[in-house]
């Protein structure tokens, strides 16, 4: 794709998006960062993982997100009963026509919400790995691709723990980013009483675009030039985490390739071709943090990953001003 053809679709980008963003922003009030944060997993084709406390509107921003876009979705609700085969399907045996069908389980659509996925057994969350790294899922060897685009949103509450099952480390850097979407504020809280008091705002939300248009959208944010010096500076970010003292276990080379295609997508929703260091910083702390374990220092000194996450981008030099990330002709 020429630089012309990719600022055309950037262009398409920026108004296709401000109309889902508004559109999700009727629902979850005052948490912009969020919304952002949900549309640039999205156009960096990765998953999203919503922690918080009950009544903060995790499921309502993914299913907000859902509804905005004329696309197949499927809500799995986990629950300890739930098996893998109601995940991923199933193959049924036809006595008429003598052969397996296969059924498809809820994996089978482009908007994936799975509420409290840490509420059913490890067997079934594993169930999630195949679709969401290779976009398939593989059943009595037989492999059926998925529609695109293909992401899973997945809620858990990270207060209630009896009765859970944790996500392991494997499963949880699957995840392209974390993210908590924290109590509204007061004038935010009111605007949604006024709003919302009487009536689900997902009422009347309706899609404001189509699938075939974020398609296309994923196409132009993969054209992004990330330039040698920010890639570089991308893999000293997640090296540090892997040396530093609070950390028992760093970020994988999976986390590097996510936090650069989430670069990607951010300088798009900024109307731009080129990816910065500053997009790297802005997403390392809800793209890296999920992935890391803490050393005991950490916990003796009292620290969240996100704040060695911090630490770790304020301590890692920043390539020159002059590097070409930012020529915008090249």
């Amino acid at each position: 794709m020429t630089t012309y053809e990719s600022r055309a679709g950037l262009g398409d980008l920026t108004a296709i998006v401000a109309r889902v963003r508004d559109s999700v922003e009727r629902v979850i009030e005052g948490k912009p960062e969020v919304v952002r944060l949900a549309l640039t997993v999205l156009l960096a084709e990765g998953h999203l993982l919503i922690e918080d406390v009950p009544g903060v509107g995790k499921t309502m921003l993914s299913k907000a997100l859902a509804r905005s876009i004329d696309c197949t979705v499927r809500r799995i609700q986990f629950t300890p009963d739930l098996l893998p085969s109601d995940i991923t399907g199933v193959s049924v045996f036809d006595q008429q026509r003598n052969e397996f069908e296969f059924k498809p389980g809820a994996v089978f659509a482009q908007i994936v919400v799975g509420d409290e996925i840490n509420r059913a057994s490890p067997k079934t969350q594993s169930a999630l790995l195949e679709s969401m790294e290779e976009r398939q899922v593989t059943v009595d060897g037989n492999t059926y691709p998925l529609p695109g685009p293909f992401m899973v949103i997945a809620t858990q509450n990270p207060v209630e723990m009896e009765g859970t099952y944790p996500l392991p480390e494997a499963q949880r850097d699957r995840f392209m980013a974390r993210v908590a979407i924290g109590y509204p504020s007061p004038d935010a809280e009111l605007r949604m009483l006024q709003a919302h008091g009487g009536v689900s705002p997902l009422d009347d939300l309706r899609p404001v675009a189509h699938a075939h248009e974020i398609v296309k959208l994923i196409e132009a944010v993969r054209t992004v030039h990330v330039a040698p010096p920010v890639l570089r500076y991308a893999v000293e970010l997640v090296n540090a985490t892997r040396d530093h003292p609070e950390l028992r276990l760093g970020a994988s080379p999976r986390a590097t390739l996510h936090l650069v295609r989430a670069a990607r997508a951010a300088a798009a929703l900024d109307g731009r071709d080129f990816a910065r260091p500053d997009d790297l910083q802005e997403l390392a702390s809800a793209v890296l943090s999920h992935r890391l374990l803490p050393s005991a220092q950490a916990y003796t000194n009292r620290r969240t990953a996100e704040e060695t996450v911090a630490d770790i981008v304020a301590r890692t030099p920043v390539p020159q001003a002059h590097s070409p990330w930012d020529q915008a002709v090249r």
